[in-house]
């Protein structure tokens, strides 16, 4: 190999005009010379590399950024090279993706200038078995879409460290913007060998800001946004009537495609607008390309709820001049981009009235719609008057608006999905089936959420499997409820998809059939069994009392069960995946529990002896067991234990930014909370009412014998809007809140 000086080294790399007739080997000598000390390192990956992927890593070594060069080793480099030729391998799509498509969207082992993670080979092991009935790339990557980000506890978030986060810094808090959960779907598509590349703008033509997102390649390129999954359809989001805007060519307002093999073109990262080491391609053209997405005649109309610090979801209804409503529905809070709004398509020139729902007597805004892309903002803080304390007279008569105004609204918007019985939630459907048995109490029906098995099997025997579910068990009162799972996977019923979904399915039937929110009950049988071990805890605060009857919890744990009346049905000889044994253990943990704990964990564990994975209609005594008991939503002691899919809210706390796995153990005595337990939690927030504690007294809450707030909270009506609108649920409005920040936990001391 001839020899090269670093200035001629570093004139190839950057791209002389003579680059295109230089021979590749002299391109890899160039790179090895800019590779400096790390030049062994990089030799030595090449000297193990098998023969026939040797083409392949000097690839890598030819178009990899400088830094990479002197930097990364032959250990890093092997391990990308041998997984990423695993998933291509094992992919039944190989032979459509040629080589260069391999080394181009496959192999390369970053997006962006975002660190430099191992993650291949965990990544391959993790996922691969989420697509193993996928049969071509598309398909493989709207599953990935709807299922890494649940899985790995990520979700999008302006309070994210940075914008250009590797993906284990993204699953280590949780939190990504649009940069960082492309650059961890694309990490997961390549992974298991789908092609995929980073594709952004830096500017959308109206000015709103910056965005990124994901292209799959199946025959040609396809889009989608990253946690923002479409069902299993790509070439969907948000974001294409913007795009369809984009201006060619232009380096602010185009769109571009990360590529890593070297081009004349960079890719304008927002972030780090000084680094010219990440190429691109223009793909503008096929994004403004087409019929433009609106009706003819109109222009888009976007909507935003704030405050202080930040978007609210606000649910809103536009009124045209003659008061008829025009367009419905709920705008976006921090969980979402921050350029998704709610957009509604209405005639330039004329004059609407949008009428908002949160933590307001319905306000209104009129306004004239003069442009495409206006924004319509409702500023909570412009309300005047309304954050004001209410006395407790005050606070029970507004819950009492702020209920008729959502029951209205439900009545309106949600009558069409239950008649019809069929639920969606982002892109997910859920068909269910009810019957109603006895007489409605004063109170309301009871309602049985009853989850089939099968599971990880073709539709038809999962279609059978709610058939059968159907006539399971009979009632005394109240409505029983089959849904029939949204996927055929083995976890159908533990995906975080599940908790929106019963969420919307609880919230339409209070209103729409009258049940007593107090009352919901769950249950499910083998695959639904394994369901219930891992909702009843994460969901524990929606329950009145589950029943878990021949399934298995996987991983989830049993403490979040404190609040929650539980039992458990098992054949004494069920011993596939030793079902049987493992309940004898959550017997035996939950006793454990029960007298650490005596006012909590109240539990019935049935071993049915003789009896194998059918236990011949013996688990129905669960249900009369179940009904004697409801929800207690104000227990005087919580025990909040995250799982992987998170929650935002449990009983009467809530956070701002749920992590999975975290701990949070808090009592309450009179006007006393104490935090007991606080672990991956930085901020909890204390929803309370006038059942709680006397809100016309002092509270303090303490953690470690320190003092975290002491003072009288406010009634507010914005705080009953805003509990109201988290759950739909009359019984989970709270007036008041307190959000403390909590000690780390050196400084809180000796927790009892």
């Amino acid at each position: 190999m001839r020899l090269l000086t670093f200035a001629t080294a570093v004139c190839l790399f950057v791209g002389s005009p003579c680059l295109a007739q230089d021979p590749p080997l002299r391109r890899l000598e160039a790179c090895l010379v800019l590779a400096g000390e790390n030049r062994g390192e990089l030799e030595a990956a090449l000297a193990q590399a098998p023969k026939e992927q040797r083409e392949d890593l000097e690839f890598l070594i030819q178009h990899m950024p400088p830094s990479d060069l002197s930097s990364l080793s032959a250990e890093f480099l092997l391990e990308h090279l041998t997984y990423a030729h695993r998933a291509w391998n094992s992919s039944p799509w190989k032979e459509r993706i040629s080589r260069d498509l391999f080394r181009n969207e496959i192999l390369p082992y970053a997006s962006i200038n975002e660190r430099r993670d191992a993650w291949r080979r965990d990544f391959h092991e993790r996922f691969s078995p989420l697509i193993a009935g996928a049969k071509s790339p598309a398909e493989a990557a709207a599953i990935l879409n709807q299922k890494v980000f649940p899985l790995v506890g990520v979700r999008y978030s302006t309070k994210r460290r940075k914008a250009d986060q590797s993906p284990y810094e993204s699953m280590e808090t949780g939190l990504a913007s649009c940069t960082g959960l492309s650059v961890l779907l694309i990490d997961a598509c390549r992974s298991v060998g789908v092609p995929a590349r980073f594709v952004g703008t830096p500017l959308w033509s109206d000015g709103s800001g910056n965005h990124s997102w994901v292209e799959i390649w199946d025959d040609g390129w396809h889009f989608t946004g990253a946690a923002e999954p479409t069902g299993d359809e790509l070439d969907r989001a948000w974001f294409t009537g913007r795009a369809s805007k984009a201006i060619p060519a232009d380096e602010r307002h185009g769109i571009f495609a990360v590529s890593f093999k070297h081009t004349t073109q960079r890719f304008p990262l927002v972030w780090r607008p000084e680094a010219d080491f990440v190429h691109a391609v223009d793909v503008t053209g096929r994004y403004v390309a087409g019929d433009l997405p609106w009706p003819d005649g109109t222009v888009r109309v976007r909507f935003c709820a704030t405050d202080a610090d930040s978007r609210l979801a606000a649910q809103l209804t536009v009124l045209d001049a003659e008061g008829t409503r025009v367009f419905g529905g709920q705008t976006r809070d921090e969980n979402f981009d921050a350029n998704d709004h709610l957009t509604a398509f209405l005639v330039p020139g004329r004059t609407y009235t949008s009428q908002w729902d949160l933590a307001g007597a319905t306000p209104k805004i009129t306004f004239k719609v003069e442009r495409d892309e206006q924004l319509v903002e409702f500023k909570l803080a412009a309300t005047g008057g309304q954050d004001d304390g209410l006395t407790h007279k005050e606070a029970k008569a507004a819950a009492a608006e702020l209920w008729a105004a959502h029951a209205e609204r439900i009545r309106t918007e949600r009558s069409a999905e239950v008649e019809a019985r069929v639920l969606e939630v982002d892109g997910q459907r859920m068909p269910f089936w009810y019957k109603a048995f006895g007489k409605a109490p004063s109170g309301g029906h009871s309602l049985w959420i009853s989850m089939h098995g099968g599971g990880g099997a073709p539709a038809a025997v999962n279609d059978q499997q709610w058939e059968n579910q159907k006539g399971l068990y009979r009632l005394e009162e109240g409505i029983y409820l089959a849904p029939r799972a949204p996927t055929n996977t083995w976890n159908l019923w533990h995906q975080g998809h599940i908790d929106a979904l019963f969420d919307r399915l609880i919230e339409d039937l209070i209103v729409l059939e009258g049940i007593n929110p107090e009352r919901v009950y769950l249950m499910g049988y083998s695959a639904g069994g394994d369901g219930v071990y891992q909702l009843a805890p994460r969901m524990a605060d929606r329950w009145g009392a589950a029943a878990m009857m021949a399934g298995h919890p996987n991983e989830t744990v049993p403490h979040g069960l404190r609040n929650l009346a539980f039992t458990l049905h098992m054949g004494g000889n069920d011993a596939f995946y030793d079902r049987n044994k493992v309940a004898g253990r959550w017997r035996d943990l939950l006793a454990d529990l029960h007298e650490e704990d005596p006012d909590g964990y109240e539990h019935w564990v049935e071993i049915h002896e003789g009896k194998g994975h059918w236990m011949d209609r013996e688990d129905a005594a669960a249900l009369p067991w179940m009904a004697a008991r409801s929800r207690n939503l104000r227990p005087e002691k919580i025990v909040w234990v995250q799982d992987d899919v998170t929650h935002q809210r449990f009983y009467w706390l809530a956070v701002d930014e749920p992590v999975a796995r975290s701990v949070v153990l808090v009592s309450r005595k009179g006007q006393e909370i104490e935090i007991l337990e606080a672990q991956g939690v930085q901020t909890l927030v204390l929803r309370l009412d006038d059942s709680m504690l006397d809100l016309d007294k002092p509270v303090r809450v303490s953690q470690g014998g320190e003092v975290l707030y002491e003072g009288q909270p406010q009634r507010l009506r914005k705080v009953l809007a805003k509990t109201l609108a988290e759950r739909g649920d009359p019984k989970g409005m709270f007036c008041s809140e307190l959000r403390v920040q909590l000690l780390d936990p050196d400084e809180a001391g000796d927790q009892p």
